[in-house]
């Protein structure tokens, strides 16, 4: 507990689901946080709620810009960063027949270059602090590929491969990567599933019993990265409902 205590951590995509139950975990330890979502109002409230060491900024993580901001943000209120968290992403559905081009690239921008985004504004500072740990969230399926998700599962691999590399590039300079891939959990990523009949069946599936996590559940994984000292790396966590069969 006393080493959460100094901890100072950004979180992108804050604003409900893993992010937001990350937030209440970690600021409920006595970490020091920056929030950043693309929903301001509930940023806003999420963050007035937690704290006075808990600040955020709005944020598209698709906006190098806008992703600078919240790392200036976080210097000028803490003067370091330990942990940077990219939780934002997007879980669009279809079979790759349906040429869905729009929601493609909309995926390849929030889910990749959205993680790139995030490493490229925190990495200079972290290669100055000769210190760090930059978590993103992947996913069950990176892991595995299934019909009606290949460019979903496309990202969540490309995430995987992202964070080795940084991890092996930058393990000289004291900087730690960790992936958490969660199976299916209840939460507002359903919404961006964009084909209504599978959103339905996602839904039916998650109100089963053991069919599905809470986001409280992913956030603990979270927590026991950021637990490690700074000689341990968690590369992976993957955690899955109990009855989830991939």
């Amino acid at each position: 507990m006393t080493e959460l205590l100094n901890k100072v951590m950004i979180i992108m995509g804050a604003s409900s689901g893993i992010g937001e139950a990350t937030a209440k975990l970690l600021a409920s330890k006595g970490v020091k946080l920056v929030l950043a979502a693309r929903r301001e109002e509930r940023i806003k409230t999420l963050a007035d709620s937690l704290g006075d060491q808990v600040f955020y900024q709005k944020a598209d993580v698709t906006d190098r810009q806008q992703v600078q901001k919240v790392i200036d943000l976080t210097i000028e209120k803490f003067g370091r960063i330990d942990v940077m968290y990219n939780n934002a992403g997007i879980m669009l559905q279809g079979n790759l027949a349906k040429l869905e081009y729009a929601s493609w690239q909309k995926m390849l921008d929030i889910n990749i270059m959205g993680v790139l985004n995030g490493i490229g504004a925190v990495l200079p500072i972290m290669q100055k602090q000769q210190s760090g740990l930059i978590i993103s969230t992947d996913s069950v399926a990176g892991h595995v590929v299934y019909p009606g998700s290949a460019v979903y599962n496309g990202t969540k691999n490309a995430v995987r491969a992202i964070m080795e590399g940084l991890r092996q590039e930058e393990l000289s300079n004291g900087i730690r990567s960790t992936i958490i891939s969660p199976g299916m959990v209840s939460s507002e990523l359903f919404d961006t599933v964009g084909d209504p009949t599978t959103e339905m069946a996602l839904r039916e599936t998650a109100g089963k019993a053991g069919f599905s996590l809470a986001s409280a559940d992913v956030a603990q994984a979270v927590l026991y990265a950021i637990e490690q000292p700074e000689h341990v790396t968690i590369s992976e966590v993957l955690l899955r409902p109990a009855k989830q069969s991939i």
